[in-house]
Parts: C-alpha cells; sequence; structure tokens
C-alpha cells in the first residue's frame, strides 16, 4: 500500500499542477487578447470638446482634423408615431375597462374577417383580423409582422400606441384597410381616427455645411457626432490630440505586462518544496487543519519551481518588448520613451522584468525622472503610437508561437495539456492496478493465516491431550 500511495500522490500532483497552469494560461490568454487594441489600433487617440454638452457629444477617431469647428442642430431624426383614440367597449353594458386578454369582439369587431395592411421600412403585410382574436394577440401580430412597425396598449389609457422601430423618413410607416372589413376594423380600433406624428430627418450644419441623416448620428471626417438637442445658433467643437488618455493606455498595457510577468517570475523562482509530498488520508488524520493548509501550501507554490516551460514564456515576453522597432528606417526601443527596468540590482524580487515610466508621479523608483513619454507625447505622437504598436505586435507574435496547437498542447494553450491529460489518466490506470495487485496480496496473506491459525489450533489441541497423558 506504501508504494501504492506513491502514484496516488504524484496523480494528486500532477492535478494540483494542472490547476496552476490552466489558471496561467488564462492570464496569458487575457493578456494575448488584450494585445489586439494596441497592434491594431488607429495609432494617436484624438479627445474632443463640445462648447454645450446637452446639445450633442462627438467622439474623434485619429484621422480626425485637430481645431475648433461649429455646429449647428437644426432638426433631430424621429420615428413614426402613431396614438390611438381611446377605446370603447362595444358590448351592451358597455361599462368597465379592456385588458390585454379582452377580445375583439368586445370592441364591436364582427367575426367576419377583416384585413389590414402595414407598410413599413422592412416590407409590407396583410394581417387578418377576427373578432375572436384578443388585443394581445393583435399586437403580436403588428409586432411580427417584420415590417419594423411595433405596437402597444396601454390598458391604463385605453389606447393602441403604433411606432416605427427606426428614425427618419425612409423608416415612416402606414396603416390602412386592405378591404372593407379592414377599414371598420380599424376604426373600432382607433388607428383610423388616431393622431399620426410622421417621421422626420435629422438636419445639422457642420462648418455652415447642411448634412442630413435618417438618425441622430452623423459620421463626417473623422468625427462621430450624436445629435441631442436643436440649437440656438452655433457651438464649436474642439478636437486635440489626447496625451493623457495616450500616456493612460500604455501606463495601463505596462502595468498588465509587470503583473502577469511578476507572478511568473514568482512561480519560477519559487522556493523549493523538497521532501514535501501530497498527504494521504491517514496522514491527514495525525495534523491539524492550519497545518494541512501550510503544507500543501508550499507544495503547491513550488509545483513551476525552475520549469522549462514557464522559463520559454517569460524569455518571449522579455524578448519582445526589448526587440527594436523600425519606423522610417530609425530603430526605436521602449528606452527612447523613457521606458524600462530597474536593472538586476535595483529590482525587487521577482521584479526584475518589470518596466518602469520615467517620472510616473505614482511609481516612487522614477518619479523624480524627467516624463521622456509625455514630451514625446507631445512633440511627436505618431512615433510613440507606431512604437507601441510594434511592440505589442511583438508579444502578440511571440506568445502566437507559443500558443500553438501541437501533439502535447492544445491551440492557444502555453502548456502541455494533452500530455498531462493523458499521463493523470495513465495514473488512474496504474492506481486501479495496484489496488487489485494490493488485493490479490491481502487475500493470499488471510489465506496463509487462515491455514496458520487452523494448523495452530491444532498442534494447540494435541498438545492439550499430550500433556494429559503425562498426568
Amino acid at each position: 500500500r506504501a508504494k501504492g500511495d506513491k502514484h496516488v500522490k504524484a496523480q494528486t500532483k500532477l492535478s494540483w499542477t494542472q490547476d496552476v497552469w490552466k489558471s496561467l494560461n488564462t492570464k496569458i490568454f487575457n493578456f494575448y487578447k488584450s494585445l489586439d487594441s494596441l497592434r491594431l489600433g488607429s495609432g494617436v487617440s484624438k479627445k474632443t470638446t463640445v462648447s454645450d454638452s446637452t446639445k450633442a457629444t462627438v467622439t474623434a477617431g485619429s484621422n480626425a482634423v485637430s481645431g475648433t469647428q461649429t455646429l449647428e442642430i437644426d432638426s433631430l431624426a424621429k420615428g413614426g408615431y402613431l396614438t390611438g383614440a381611446q377605446l370603447k367597449k362595444g358590448n351592451a353594458s358597455g361599462d368597465g375597462k379592456l385588458t390585454s386578454s379582452s377580445t375583439l369582439a368586445e370592441l364591436g369587431i364582427s367575426g367576419e374577417n377583416g384585413k389590414i395592411k402595414i407598410e413599413g421600412s422592412e416590407g409590407t403585410k396583410e394581417i387578418s383580423i377576427s373578432s375572436e382574436m384578443t388585443i394581445s394577440d393583435f399586437v403580436k401580430e403588428v409586432n411580427n409582422s417584420g415590417t419594423g412597425v411595433k405596437a402597444s396598449f396601454d390598458a391604463e389609457n385605453q389606447r393602441f400606441f403604433i411606432s416605427s422601430e427606426k428614425t427618419g423618413i425612409e423608416n415612416d410607416f402606414k396603416i390602412s384597410g386592405a378591404n372593407a372589413n379592414g377599414n371598420s376594423v380599424l376604426d373600432k380600433l382607433g388607428i383610423s381616427n388616431g393622431t399620426k406624428v410622421d417621421a422626420s430627418d435629422a438636419k445639422i450644419k457642420l462648418n455652415n455645411v447642411e448634412y442630413m441623416s435618417s438618425s441622430n448620428t452623423f459620421k463626417i471626417n473623422g468625427l462621430t457626432i450624436q445629435a441631442q438637442a436643436v440649437t440656438d445658433g452655433e457651438i464649436s467643437i474642439t478636437t486635440d490630440t489626447d496625451m493623457q488618455g495616450m500616456y493612460d493606455k500604455i501606463k495601463n498595457f505596462l502595468s498588465d505586462y509587470n503583473s502577469l510577468m511578476n507572478e511568473m517570475s514568482s512561480l519560477y523562482n519559487a522556493d523549493s518544496a523538497k521532501g514535501y509530498e501530497p498527504l494521504t488520508s491517514d496522514e491527514k488524520e495525525a495534523m491539524s487543519e492550519s497545518d494541512i493548509a501550510e503544507w500543501e501550501k508550499k507544495i503547491k507554490g513550488s509545483l513551476l519551481r525552475r520549469d522549462n516551460t514557464l522559463s520559454g514564456i517569460i524569455s518571449a515576453m522579455s524578448t519582445a518588448m526589448s526587440t527594436s522597432v523600425s519606423i522610417n528606417g530609425k530603430n526605436y526601443n521602449l528606452s527612447n520613451l523613457g521606458i524600462k527596468t530597474l536593472g538586476y540590482f535595483s529590482s525587487s524580487k521577482n521584479e526584475k522584468n518589470a518596466y518602469h515610466i520615467d517620472g510616473d508621479s505614482e511609481d516612487n523608483s522614477t518619479s523624480e525622472n524627467p516624463d521622456k513619454l509625455m514630451e514625446m507625447l507631445t512633440s511627436d505622437p505618431e512615433a510613440v503610437a507606431e512604437i507601441i504598436k510594434g511592440v505589442a505586435s511583438n508579444l502578440y507574435n511571440n506568445l502566437d508561437a507559443k500558443m500553438k496547437s501541437t501533439s502535447l498542447r492544445s491551440a492557444y494553450t502555453v502548456y502541455n495539456d494533452k500530455e498531462m491529460a493523458k499521463s493523470y489518466s495513465d495514473y488512474t490506470t496504474t492506481i486501479k492496478e495496484w489496488n487489485k495487485k494490493v488485493e490479490e496480496i491481502e487475500e493470499s496473506y488471510y489465506k496463509k493465516f487462515s491455514a496458520m491459525e487452523t494448523a495452530l489450533a491444532k498442534l494447540q489441541s494435541q498438545m492439550s491431550s499430550f500433556t494429559s497423558m503425562l498426568g
């Protein structure tokens, strides 16, 4: 059994190692995906301010022109909207209110089918109306018509409300009777004598040039303008390079990189747990809960100590960060932006691969240094964007190479998960076979002990008889 326990302990240790790798792999993969925003991004970030933010919100793309522009909002885009007349029951008593479950017969609609036609931006459809239909059924028929028209019933106000799904003149709608009974149906539903507000387009003037749209969103020369209210004259839009936004984006990227690298370094440089093995149930019974927790923590913390796979990932990422980026024939490194590591002897334990920004007020290690990054962002934001883009691409490519599927690992996985899964399965088989072997050995011993006990009992009986003969 002691030999069998070794297999159980080895499998337990493997399971813990799988858990550590799964957790770390998730973090590495998330970081890998986050690089898309940097390597595929538009580069220089722009920011825009509006003199009256209650009238419009404006966002700027990287190709937006820096400077101040004028904006007038003459009208907003609206959808078509029909407020039905207040309904009254058509039954004899005429009292009480209609609900969504009320039938159309209660509105005085006869059993004969009437047809109405709905014309919307998405198409035209005829709907058959009968007295057995409920108000809820009618609303569903309109909403599922596929015409781009939606309906609702307000039980409190006893009215139908019908509107177009989208704004703009081209998305307006029309409801009419498709036969004689259909016209009668619309009248009794309060729709034909309801109040209709036609759809309208939005109209703005940017730098005195008029633009119209079926929605309140305009995309013009790198600007996305969301009209919110009609203006009384001109308001101003000011666009400029978002240096602080770019600085923060770079800082967040480095923070994510440092967090991941520091964790991997801690796992790689962990203290040895030589002599520590997972505990059996019998061993745990002799220990306190706190002692068991500390024992297992010691083992789990050392599982990736001096791991070759982990070392390869750390190397791939640190190499990508230090590789130069070529821009217009000139090579740049992060150090050109005042971004660098502290050096082997100045860094804290397990933080030797971490990068710091000179002049970062929140970093005690480099806050006193000149702020070279902000200086570069002010003088040449395009170059800064390209350098960061190149570094992010290097990181992405190096990690991508580490995550390719092989016979030992799955795609987007940095460790040999397939190999580990097979080893775990092999341990299960070995443990099962070993337990069977132990049972067979035990059974053999039980038989021998049983035979021995029988022989001893027989001998004892014989000795007793012999003793009695001797008097």
